[in-house]
């Protein structure tokens, strides 16, 4: 891994640009190797199911749940519904900014 690549945190979001899921916001719940994570949304994806994804097909956001993160870090694991609500959440936080950034260029 070169040094120019972000290294992903548990608790934060990504978007997913390969595969069957592609498309969809998910939450990294676990680092596996410099090239693989687990990922989980609580809502298709459970927690107890994570899904084993390369990095690189990954667009990592630079938003980290605070939830998550102190949640596992905690315990070890986290609920479904905190990670349904990390998304949710940022979701909101995302389409919040966007209107900001039309009203400004409006």
């Amino acid at each position: 891994m070169s040094e120019s690549e972000p290294v992903p945190q548990v608790g934060q979001l990504v978007h997913i640009l390969r595969g069957r899921d592609a498309g969809q916001i998910n939450v990294v719940v676990g680092v596996v190797d410099d090239k693989f994570v687990l990922i989980a949304d609580g809502d298709k994806r459970k927690y107890d199911r994570a899904k084993k994804k390369n990095i690189n097909h990954l667009e990592l956001f630079q938003y980290i749940s605070p939830e998550v993160k102190r949640s596992i870090d905690e315990t070890g694991r986290v609920t479904n519904g905190k990670l349904r609500f990390a998304v949710s959440k940022f979701l909101n936080d995302q389409a919040d900014l966007l209107e900001k950034e039309e009203q400004i260029d409006g």
